[in-house]
């Protein structure tokens, strides 16, 4: 490519420049005024918000890189959004927002003259309005930022499989000092010229966070040029206070980035060969609050850090600061931008692109609108051959790896597969039989023997959970599918940004205009109860308890005991849109329950009785036993067992539960059981002892307003373990089949003395299984082999 940047004339950067006042004055607006917003008569205090709850600090630099990507755009007819890092800097996106009219279009009280405009500042930060951060509410965001951190990863999620899209991420740099954020910069060694599309990212140092500076503002020129250009960027930099020069600059070293981006792209997909390239990135160094005021009672605002926020405090009741912030908000010139009806002249709406190419109307950005359902083979396919209930054993994720394998291959633009290097860990592996593992840095001769390294490979692995879970967002956000795989015990390192994204999903879903995107499944795998020779670090199921925690609108909680189970409910989660599944499953071999239309009716149903392994049919039982999760469902049933053998007039109803939310009233939970089916279930007033895969502390928190509530007696995870065999840390924590006999006795009232025999016999046999794995380091065979019996 020949094409070089070009100098500005003086006209076009006067009229960017004013382009830019009034996105400032837009944005100043926002956090301040509600009414006179154009300034034609003299500012009144009772004009100005009772509640300054906006941010200013970086609001300039924001609207700065928006506008000269927008005249990019306009040049070379770019597909690009935009994505806002910063913390609270909604006002920055927010003013070149309205201004290309998307906000008018989606908002029509909001029009594009006066009275709109005083409907949008009175709005924001207000109650019943619209956040400081670029919510669902806000026309083109697919990032939030409400937590910092995940901007760059976003922005790599929408770019994958989008080969004509610029996803230009300004990076805040209190943003940059986080560890997601920080991950996040490798993912340049996944992003393949030829199939993806690009990321531009834009740093903004404007030297502070709210009171501190930030480390990479602080670092000489050179150790921070090192650091980007060891990351394997190309960094270039945009540094300065004037105006009119960093518009220039500006200008100039954006349109070098896109031109740059294109020559890449060009000589990859002409050539075939997908390199990894030192893709361009942008260092804005510009100050806080710039354009704002200078000094406040003798102290620096512009800047500084005190900046941050509203930098003019108490403006209502201080004149002195009344008339700075007149002072400020006149500096604009609001007159020289609108017209007498507030509408911004024609010559600057010129600026801005047309149509679907606004960054804001863009519908990468509403990626529901660009959802295409997934073409799915037939999950039976792939069912485990189950004859007789609870005597044959699989790895339950094995037939799940198949299933995606087939998935990926019928989906190859709009499907991948993620993981923190554990998909074969997790015997996903056979999708690499299908597309490698995405990897665009050296190889060695090695990996072509089981390296499973491919730059087209769709699988994506990277030992941070954070950047991973941030990719697959912003995939689907932009209207893709993916599946995400991880180990139970570090799941929590993506807890606030599960929060974040469950946040976002609830909010969209009070947004009519924002079309239904995939569902973000998660399969928890390698759990709490076969840590065999990981020990304590790794048994953590309290990822649940985070789960339910999040709107019932968006979470959905799984636990398939079994193979057939598995593939059901994982076929069921692909399927579905808006919500965030979280699938609990081992990887080990497990005792297999239900043959496939069996699995199918329990899995649709989510909770039921399982008849073949009850003996209380036609009448009321005198316990119920029930079950959620693999090792616990296996001991629920061993003990049922113990106690047939040992009580035979004693009648037993089991449950098993694969939807956790069934256990929920239905007016808590779109999935809860009516109360008069959970009565059905689980009876009014007989014990009922519930062994479950997590804390035991969540099933009562979910049933606590169940009539038989009283009767219900949980095991689960204690926090007690270390290098455990799996029976010897069920016994540890209470789940094993002798502890439930032991808790039967007590609980059933003609069993308490009559049981007073078999409640020795059952801890003779837990000490003689705990003793035998201390001495053999695995489970006593007559017990671990167990098999259903009857």
């Amino acid at each position: 490519m020949t094409t070089q940047p070009t100098q500005l004339t003086s006209e076009e950067i006067s009229n960017i420049d004013a382009y830019w006042r009034a996105c400032n004055y837009l944005a100043a607006g926002m956090i301040y005024l509600r009414d006179n917003p154009l300034l034609r008569e003299p500012l009144k205090i009772e004009h100005v918000k009772s509640r300054l709850l906006g941010h200013w600090g970086s609001s300039p630099g924001l609207s700065f890189t928006y506008i000269h990507l927008n005249r990019l755009i306009n040049k070379y007819d770019l597909n690009a959004i935009f994505l806002a890092g910063p913390g609270h800097g909604a006002p920055g996106v927010l003013g070149p927002v309205y201004l290309e009219g998307a906000y008018s279009e989606t908002y029509p009280n909001k029009s594009e003259d006066e009275h709109g405009m005083r409907q949008f500042f009175k709005e924001f930060s207000f109650p019943g309005g619209i956040g400081s951060h670029c919510t669902p509410e806000t026309p083109g965001s697919i990032h939030e930022g409400g937590e910092l951190g995940y901007s760059v990863s976003h922005a790599f999620g929408a770019a994958y499989d989008n080969p004509d899209l610029i996803v230009a991420v300004v990076v805040g740099d209190g943003e940059s000092e986080t560890a997601p954020l920080a991950t996040s910069w490798h993912s340049n060694k996944f992003l393949n010229p030829i199939r993806d599309g690009a990321v531009l990212p834009i740093l903004h140092l404007n030297g502070y966070k709210i009171n501190n500076p930030t480390i990479l503002s602080r670092i000489p020129h050179e150790e921070l040029e090192n650091l980007f250009k060891g990351y394997g960027w190309t960094p270039y930099f945009v540094e300065g206070s004037d105006p009119d020069t960093m518009h220039q600059a500006m200008a100039a070293t954006m349109e070098q980035c896109v031109l740059e981006i294109r020559r890449i792209q060009q000589e990859a997909r002409s050539s075939g060969e997908p390199v990894r390239p030192r893709w361009p990135m942008i260092v804005l160094r510009s100050p806080k609050g710039w354009t704002g005021p200078k000094e406040v009672d003798g102290k620096k605002v512009e800047g500084f850090w005190r900046a941050h926020q509203v930098p003019l405090g108490n403006v209502r009741d201080t004149p002195e600061h009344f008339k700075q912030l007149e002072d400020w908000l006149r500096s604009y010139k609001p007159e020289e931008l609108f017209d007498r009806d507030g509408r911004l002249l024609p010559e600057l709406k010129a600026l801005a692109p047309k149509g679907a190419r606004r960054m804001s109307a863009n519908p990468h950005a509403n990626g529901g609108l660009l959802r295409k359902a997934l073409h799915m083979p037939d999950c039976r396919d792939y069912a485990a051959v189950v004859t007789k209930p609870g005597t044959t054993s699989a790895e339950n994720t094995r037939p799940l790896g198949k299933f995606l394998r087939d998935i990926m291959s019928l989906n190859m633009h709009n499907f991948r597969v993620f993981g923190p290097d554990e998909n074969s860990s997790n015997k996903l592996d056979n999708v690499y039989e299908v597309s490698k593992k995405t990897w665009l840095a050296d190889y060695l001769p090695e990996d072509a023997d089981g390296g499973e390294l491919s730059p087209d490979g769709r699988v994506m692995e990277m030992l941070s959970e954070h950047t991973l879970e941030g990719w697959l967002e912003g995939y689907l956000l932009t209207g893709r599918h993916g599946f995400f795989s991880t180990y139970e015990a570090f799941v929590h390192v993506i807890d606030s940004m599960f929060n974040q994204h469950a946040k976002w999903l609830a909010m969209s879903k009070e947004v009519a205009w924002r079309a239904p995107v995939s569902s973000l499944n998660l399969l928890i795998t390698s759990t709490v109860w076969r840590q065999d020779h990981n020990g304590f670090t790794h048994q953590d199921p309290g990822f649940l308890d985070v789960v339910v925690n999040k709107s019932p609108a968006v979470t959905r909680i799984y636990l398939p005991p079994d193979v057939n189970c598995l593939l059901t409910v994982a076929n069921h989660c692909l399927n579905s849109t808006d919500y965030i599944n979280v699938i609990v499953c081992d990887k080990q071999k497990h005792l297999q329950f239900l043959d496939m239309d069996a699995a199918i009716k329990h899995c649709t149903k989510g909770i039921g009785i399982w008849g073949w392994a009850s003996n209380d049919q036609g009448v009321e039982p005198d316990l119920v036993i029930a079950s959620a999760g693999d090792i616990p469902t296996k001991e629920a049933l061993a003990a049922v067992v113990l106690l047939r053998e040992n009580f035979p007039e004693l009648k037993i109803r089991f449950i098993n539960v694969v939807d956790l939310y069934k256990l929920t009233p239905e007016s808590e939970h779109p999935h809860g059981l009516s109360d008069k089916d959970f009565d059905s279930l689980f009876t009014l007033d007989k014990p009922i002892l519930f062994n479950f895969h997590g804390y035991p502390w969540l099933i009562h928190r979910l049933a606590y307003r169940r009539n038989n509530h009283k009767n219900l007696h949980v095991r689960g995870y204690k926090e007690k373990g270390s290098i455990n065999t799996p029976l010897e840390l069920a016994i540890q924590n209470e789940i094993d089949r002798f502890s439930l006999v032991i808790d039967a006795i007590n609980r059933v009232p003609s069993l308490r003395v009559a049981g007073a025999h078999v409640k020795e016999s059952m801890r003779d046999m837990q000490i003689e299984c705990r003793n035998y794995a201390y001495e053999h380091g695995t489970d006593l065979p007559e017990v671990d082999n167990w098999v259903w019996p009857y």
